[in-house]
This record gives C-alpha cells, sequence and structure tokens, in this order.
C-alpha cells in the first residue's frame, strides 16, 4: 500500500480555499451581525419616534382641552352678573322696579357683548345691505326712499369684522303715488 505523501506546500495549496471559504463566511456573519445591530438601533429610534409623536398629540389635546375650559370658564362666568340682574328682577312686584331690572339685564348683556368684540349692526334708517341684513318683509311709505330699513325684526351681530347673525328687517317701498318729488 502505497500512501501518497504530500508536502506541506501542497497541502497548503489545497487548504488555500477552505481557508478563503472560512474568512469569506466569517465577514458575511460579521456583516450580517452588523446589519442586525444597525437594523435594531434603527427600530428602538422608529419605536422612541412614535412614542414621541403620540406624547405630542396628546400634549396638544390636553392644552387645547385645557384653553377651551379656561374660555368657556371666562365666557360664561360672565354671564353671571346678567343672570343675577334678571333673578332680581323677577323678585320685584312693582312693574317700575321690573322695568329697571330688565333695563339693567339688557345693558349687562350689551356689555357683556361688547367686552367680547361683539356689536350690533346698525341697520334702520339706512340703505339695505343684504350683506348683513334679510329683508322679512317690504312697506310701502311715501315718506322713504326704496330699499331703506324702516325696522328690524331682529337685531343683527358682528364678531370683529365677521358676521355672528344677520339682521331680519323690513325694507321701505315708495308708494306709488304717481310722483317722483316728495309733496310739501
Amino acid at each position: 500500500m502505497e500512501t501518497e505523501a504530500t508536502t506541506p506546500a501542497e497541502r497548503s495549496e489545497s487548504d488555500a480555499p477552505q481557508a478563503e471559504a472560512s474568512l469569506g463566511e466569517r465577514d458575511l456573519a460579521a456583516q450580517l451581525q452588523a446589519a442586525k445591530a444597525l437594523a435594531d438601533e434603527r427600530y428602538s429610534e422608529l419605536q422612541y419616534a412614535r412614542a414621541e409623536i403620540d406624547n405630542v398629540r396628546k400634549r396638544a389635546l390636553r392644552i387645547a382641552d385645557e384653553r377651551m375650559s379656561h374660555s368657556r370658564r371666562q365666557t360664561f362666568g360672565k354671564f353671571l352678573t346678567v343672570l343675577d340682574n334678571l333673578e332680581r328682577a323677577l323678585r320685584c312686584d312693582d312693574s317700575q322696579d321690573l322695568r329697571g331690572g330688565l333695563q339693567a339685564t339688557l345693558k349687562g348683556f350689551e356689555q357683556l357683548l361688547a367686552s367680547e368684540q361683539i356689536v350690533p349692526i346698525e341697520t334702520v334708517g339706512k340703505p339695505f345691505d343684504p350683506r348683513v341684513a334679510e329683508a322679512i318683509a317690504t312697506r310701502e311709505s311715501p315718506d322713504v326712499d326704496d330699499d331703506v330699513v324702516l325696522e328690524e325684526a331682529q337685531r343683527g351681530y358682528r364678531l370683529g369684522e365677521d358676521l355672528l347673525r344677520p339682521a331680519l328687517v323690513v325694507v321701505g317701498k315708495r308708494s306709488g303715488d304717481g310722483g317722483d318729488a316728495p309733496a310739501a
């Protein structure tokens, strides 16, 4: 039996591909491990970002609720003085006292609205403006020009520059007396 003898040089040549494969596997394993670590890190960052977004959303909702609650307390607190005036007016037996109580209540409401920049729209005696009023009726009248507001059925209001509620008005029409010139 003859055995083949291999020299150390031959052995190292035959082991070279195995060594290269082993080094390649180790490099791939190291790269895989690094990629997994990076993926874990990015996933942690994503989870943190999601939690932060959720916290910001919750904080924004809480702040909005607090502001709304504060605003409501301020606004409705102003109505209490007006409510007090109404209660005093209802306790009065004398019609003059009742009238005085109702006038105080009306004045209180007007002040409350003014403090919130809510102002009435003046329409009576002025030309009809469909941007701030709705005509609910017309009335013939010999002593007014066409399309002049004769009376308000319901007052209109502005909140700053915005229309809060249009006025409901009666608009005048010159009666058909045949002449354009007013009677002297």
